[in-house]
């Protein structure tokens, strides 16, 4: 099975290509195609329709601040009719929540401090939830992750690259979908190929 991976960006990408990886029917990746922001992948529906037509289109992108799945669903593809190989997944509210899912990864990477959410999903901005655990983590980690002034905190240079390294090595999608119902709708949906007859 052919797949083209389209993301927001490299953290988004590394969990794609993980979920694809888990998957026990063979899958070769063509194409990863990303730009920063979700603004990209909409813009190129019309790439990803034609595409769909030859190979399986995997999407992924953060709900962020849109009030529900669907709502972004019925905003991107409209009333034009999708092709079955052209699938659009949404970590609610952003990727980030399913990285903070698997617990086990997460006290490899920040240590035994800091209270992790129960349902990740229901955070209303998990990037900013990481940033916040990432201060008990050793400073090493917490330097990569984080870039603290006075009053506020950003995300650190290496925060890709760490959390990128996390999810190639340590982050187990199937103990991570059992806190995140999005995590779980994706995994359902990827292996439901498996049922497929082969692609072109």
């Amino acid at each position: 099975m052919t797949v083209a991976l389209a993301t927001e960006d490299a953290l988004s990408e590394a969990i794609g290509l993980r979920l694809l990886s888990e998957l026990p029917r063979t899958t070769s990746v063509n194409h990863l195609l990303r730009k920063d922001g979700s603004g990209y992948l909409r813009s190129r529906m019309d790439s990803w329709r034609k595409m769909a037509q030859r190979q399986v289109v995997l999407i992924l992108t953060d709900l962020d601040q849109i009030a529900c799945p669907l709502a972004l669903r019925e905003d991107w593809f409209g009333k034009t009719p999708r092709h079955a190989n052209l699938m659009l997944r949404i970590a609610v509210r952003e990727v980030e929540s399913w990285v903070l899912a698997d617990h086990d990864a997460m006290r490899e990477l920040i240590g035994i401090k800091g209270k992790l959410p129960a349902k990740p999903d229901e955070l209303p901005d998990p990037k900013r939830h990481l940033l916040d655990l990432a201060k008990y983590a050793p400073k090493t980690i917490r330097q990569d992750l984080v870039k603290e002034y006075s009053t506020f905190t950003l995300q650190g240079i290496g925060y890709n690259a760490r959390l990128t390294h996390l999810v190639k090595t340590v982050w187990s999608p199937e103990r991570a979908a059992l806190r995140s119902p999005s995590l779980q709708r994706t995994r359902h949906r990827l292996n439901e190929l498996l049922l497929r007859p082969d692609e072109v």
